[in-house]
C-alpha cells in the first residue's frame, strides 16, 4: 500500500461519475468490527465553509449500526478492476457474510478508520450532521413511490472530510 495523503483541493476528478458510475465503499467501525456497504447515490461539495461528503444509507443495512455509533466513516473509490467485489459487498450482508474474505479485499486503518488497500482514493470523514429523509419533504412524489414503497428509508450523513489519500500504486 502507497497511500499518500493529499489536499483535496489537488484533486482532478469528476463526483458524478465517480459516485454514480464508479460507486464506492462507505465504511465505518474500527479494526475489530465494522462493516462496508457499496453507495452510488452521494455527493461531495461545500457545506459550513468545509469539503464536505454526501452519503446515503437505508436503516435496514447493517452498515446503518455503525454509522450511528461511529463519529468517522471512510468513501473508498476503486479501480474498476474491483467492480465484481463491489457488487457483491452491494448485495450482500456484512450480517450474514463475511464480505472481507468473500471479495479479497485488505482492509487498512487510515486516521484510525477502516478503509481498503486497494481503493485508488480515500476520503476520511467525520459527521457533522444526520437527517432522515421524510416522507413529506418528497417534492418528486414518483421517487418516493419508486424507491421507497416496499424499502427503508434512507438516512442521510454529512461527513466533513479531514483527510483525502490517493493511492500511488
Amino acid at each position: 500500500m502507497a497511500f499518500i495523503r493529499k489536499n483535496i483541493e489537488e484533486l482532478n476528478f469528476n463526483p458524478v461519475s465517480m459516485i454514480g458510475k464508479e460507486w464506492f465503499l462507505l465504511t465505518a467501525g474500527t479494526p475489530e468490527s465494522y462493516n462496508t456497504m457499496t453507495c452510488s447515490w452521494g455527493g461531495i461539495g461545500v457545506m459550513w465553509n468545509a469539503p464536505t461528503v454526501t452519503a446515503y444509507v437505508r436503516t435496514s443495512r447493517y452498515t446503518f449500526e455503525y454509522m450511528e455509533k461511529y463519529d468517522k466513516f471512510t468513501v473508498s473509490v476503486f479501480p474498476e478492476e474491483y467492480r465484481k467485489a463491489l457488487s457483491f459487498c452491494g448485495s450482500h450482508s456484512g450480517r450474514d457474510v463475511d464480505k472481507i474474505r468473500e471479495t479479497g479485499l485488505t482492509p487498512v486503518m487510515l486516521e484510525d478508520v477502516p478503509a481498503f488497500a486497494e481503493a485508488k482514493l480515500v476520503f476520511v470523514c467525520e459527521k457533522v450532521y444526520a437527517q432522515m429523509l421524510e416522507e413529506n419533504c418528497f417534492i418528486d412524489r414518483e421517487n418516493l413511490e419508486k424507491l421507497y414503497a416496499k424499502n427503508a428509508m434512507h438516512k442521510m450523513y454529512l461527513g466533513r472530510i479531514t483527510a483525502v489519500y490517493e493511492n500511488q500504486t
